[in-house]
């Protein structure tokens, strides 16, 4: 094309200027048309058209690919009981609202969520409070997760901790290691003449840190560096929760409640507790604290009495986990400032308001930063 727009600016520039002229352009047309002729005798290789990238629910995409998608919209995930602690399973869309900071948004994606991957953690307090009740837990835990996990979708830690936590097993899709991990879990007695019952006779050593955190309970310490360390190796495309078992007595955390909390919404946990002590010889159970680390993350704690009310707890908390409803908006504050944002779903359908449905979902969110550092990667 542009070998024959330049050739009729020559031809006219012939015609003005004399043959003498238009004897060199046609030389150098001559050269151009040689060469176009030996550049058509070769193959041309057709120029490849980019694949568009498509991302949506059931785009299966590997860990690099999830890492540089970018999405404007926020999700939340929550449930919805009735005044008699049943689940809902029939909501629609139009039954809610979502606000962000107050403001009402326009939600683009409303689905039920039942057969999502389910990335989860049993952190498990081995503290001298749980000496008495650590075998019953341990075996509803390994009930539950029987119960729950798929091999072939599902990844399960297993962490135990008093003032120092233990990672006693990774994230794995095998029941069998889980199970093993949970079984190993074991009460951790306090440094010192102990002689069982929560009795301690004689001072304690001083050397070692060990030797002071060993009955001490660092519950906080426990659920950050589970959601820091643990839930950020797991994929973006799992629904990622935290099952805590303690009386929600912490004595030596390093860091406080909120922090914890902030870590689990930063990292999309849920936290759910089991609050579970020995109330005999001990405070008994911290309900107040626990159930603030819950519904702000949203989860949901449970107190059992017994061990029927252990399973149930544990059969609960399955259910929770996979009748689920995804709500997906773009929120009108488009800032970038990693600010945390309140969230609020509302039930605003009257014959639901009627029947006192309550929805259980994280409280809020942290935006996303322009200059947070890049997602570790799932290794």
């Amino acid at each position: 094309m542009f070998d024959r727009i330049r050739f009729v600016r020559g031809l006219s520039l012939i015609l003005a200027v004399g043959l003498s002229v238009g004897g060199a352009l046609v030389g150098a047309r001559a050269q151009r048309e040689e060469g176009a002729q030996q550049q058509q005798q070769q193959p041309q290789q057709p120029t490849p058209r980019p694949t568009p990238a498509r991302v949506d629910d059931t785009t299966t995409l590997d860990d690099d690919e999830i890492e540089r998608v970018d999405t404007s919209l926020t999700n939340v995930i929550f449930t919805a009981v009735d005044k008699n602690k049943r689940f809902v399973i029939n909501l629609k869309q139009e039954d809610i609202r979502v606000l962000e900071d107050g403001v009402p948004q326009q939600i683009f994606t409303f689905q039920p969520q039942t057969d999502l991957p389910l990335t989860l953690a049993l952190v498990i307090d081995t503290s001298i409070s749980q000496e008495r009740t650590l075998p019953e837990e341990k075996a509803a835990a390994r009930a539950f997760v029987d119960a729950v996990m798929r091999p072939s979708k599902d990844e399960v830690a297993v962490l135990s901790f008093t003032g120092d936590s233990t990672l006693e097993q990774g994230l794995t899709g095998s029941p069998v290691r889980v199970r093993s991990a949970i079984e190993r879990v074991e009460f951790v007695p306090p440094s010192g003449g102990y002689v069982g019952g929560g009795v301690v006779v004689g001072t304690p050593p001083i050397s070692g840190d060990n030797q002071a955190t060993a009955g001490s309970t660092a519950i906080w310490d426990a659920v950050y560096a589970t959601c820091h360390e643990v839930m950020t190796e797991s994929s973006d495309k799992t629904r990622r929760a935290v099952v805590l078992l303690t009386d929600g007595e912490d004595t030596s955390s390093t860091l406080k409640l909120d922090e914890a909390v902030q870590e689990a919404l930063k990292t999309d946990t849920l936290v759910f507790a089991i609050g579970i002590g020995d109330s005999f010889r001990f405070s008994g159970v911290d309900e107040g604290s626990l159930r603030k680390i819950t519904e702000r993350t949203g989860g949901r704690a449970y107190f059992p009495r017994s061990e029927e009310d252990l399973r149930n707890a544990f059969a609960q908390i399955q259910r929770e986990l996979r009748e689920q409803f995804l709500v997906a908006y773009a929120p009108t504050n488009k800032r970038r400032d990693g600010s945390y944002r309140k969230l609020q779903i509302e039930v605003i359908n009257p014959d639901l308001r009627k029947q006192n449905v309550k929805l259980n979902y994280r409280q809020g969110y942290f935006a996303k930063s322009d200059t947070a550092p890049a997602p570790r990667r799932r290794r």
